[in-house]
């Protein structure tokens, strides 16, 4: 069992040069609370406890739970998602960041070159054939924007070219569905697309989303399989309800059901319709890649809601709830596996950080003394912040040891060229409460 270095935690530990470590972590959660309210939203309370309660009622009913509860889903999943967790051999592209929609939700502002790409087209053609030429496994690809429909031939093109260059790569295509027709679709089922998303905004009027429904029970004519991406707004569930109710009469492969964000703009919508960052906001805290922005509060608590609904009307398309935080571990995966690191170091198979355990001043000696007993030489003692780091495997040696160990999360960034090893997080627990198989 780990405990997390909350400021409470870290009240109750005995070791002072280990609480005054943790204090550097405490000061960094300090940190990025203050910049939450600084950008005009508040925190919201703690939901941990009602979250957890929904988490295991959804276990019991037979949700299906991947990548450490990050990704719930009943029914089915498409396996674009299931790739999407490593990032290994999928990759998502876009023409243009143009969109005939201004979701104020929406974070492609955040995107690098944003300006640029919301006026201009990227060379898709190129990035294919870059792709090829590196010679890598491409299993999954995506087309992406903005709205890929904006320019129609161009995705067809793209598919086109995609099936051509990598014939067995699983595709998919984003869309908002309001340009979409027979033509495209028929175009598109030539081209071999695989999987279409279409994404549906609750708060439009009810004749553009009929409009939408038809659309996308025509999609099933043309294209394998039909699915929905859509984040849960919180005070939406009832809506929500009826919209899978439709969506499972049509008979589509499945719904995603994103994690609604604030994409740090829009501040004054988001103030208005009372939305409060969700608290934690995450569990390791680090400058992701994901553009997505911060969590907003008790979307997931309905996405749960929404999956034990499908379970409980014993629905037949299948339905993900796909976290922020499930957005972020490709990156993580990637900056780490396969890495050159110290021997200290044990890679995480369940969350893919770097991990080490670390003890504090006093219990230095104690631990050193076990392992010249056992002639266990992989260790560093850190002079600078007095502890001594050491493999995780080796804290069942020190189970007649009555001490507090750190466990470290690491992250390999690249910096000029080199690599280095970032701490992001202590967790605390002893040799009595450590184990291996369920902590790391």
């Amino acid at each position: 069992m780990l405990r997390n270095l909350s400021p409470e935690q870290l009240a109750s530990v005995k070791n002072p040069v280990l609480r005054d470590y943790g204090q550097i972590y405490v000061k960094i959660a300090d940190s990025f609370n203050e910049w939450v309210v600084q950008t005009g939203l508040e925190l919201d309370k703690d939901l941990s406890e009602e979250t957890e309660t929904l988490l295991k009622r959804l276990q019991s009913k037979g949700a299906l739970f991947r990548n450490e509860g990050k990704s719930i889903y009943v029914n089915q999943i498409s396996p674009a998602c299931v790739a999407c967790q490593k990032g290994v051999g999928s990759v998502s592209l876009f023409i243009s960041l143009m969109c005939h929609r201004d979701c104020y939700f929406c974070f492609n502002k955040n995107q690098d070159n944003y300006e640029q790409f919301s006026k201009h087209k990227r060379n898709y053609r190129d990035e294919l054939d870059s792709l090829s030429h590196k010679g890598g496994k491409l299993v999954h690809l995506g087309l992406t924007g903005g709205e890929p429909l904006l320019h129609k031939m161009e995705t067809v093109d793209f598919f086109q070219q995609a099936k051509a260059k990598f014939p067995k790569v699983y595709t998919r295509l984003y869309t908002s569905g309001d340009l979409l027709d027979e033509e495209i679709l028929k175009e598109l089922q030539k081209a071999q697309l695989d999987e279409i998303r279409f994404s549906i905004k609750v708060d439009d009027p009810h004749a553009l989303q009929q409009d939408i429904f038809a659309k996308i029970a025509l999609a099933k004519a043309f294209i394998p399989a039909v699915m929905v991406e859509m984040p849960v707004i919180p005070g939406t569930l009832d809506t929500m309800k009826d919209l899978l109710l439709k969506l499972d009469s049509i008979g589509i492969f499945g719904i995603n059901l994103l994690e609604f964000c604030f994409p740090l703009n829009n501040t004054e919508v988001f103030m208005k319709k009372e939305f409060k960052v969700k608290n934690p906001a995450y569990r390791v805290l680090y400058d992701y890649w994901y553009a997505g922005g911060l969590p907003i509060s008790r979307s997931e608590m309905e996405c749960l809601q929404l999956l034990e609904f499908i379970l409980d009307q014993k629905l037949t398309l299948g339905a993900q709830y796909c976290s922020l935080e499930n957005k972020h571990t490709a990156q993580i995966y990637q900056q780490n596996h396969g890495q050159r690191v110290s021997k200290t170091l044990m890679f995480s198979n369940r969350d893919y950080f770097y991990k080490s355990a670390k003890v504090f001043g006093a219990d230095i000696p104690k631990v050193l003394k076990v392992f010249k007993k056992l002639h266990n030489t992989n260790y560093i003692i850190n002079e600078d912040y007095q502890f001594l780091e050491f493999h995780v495997e080796k804290i069942k040696d020190l189970a007649k040891l009555d001490i507090e160990i750190g466990i470290s999360y690491n992250v390999m960034e690249k910096r000029d060229n080199e690599s280095y090893l970032r701490e992001l997080r202590l967790d605390v627990t002893s040799p009595k409460q450590f184990d291996l198989k369920s902590d790391i």
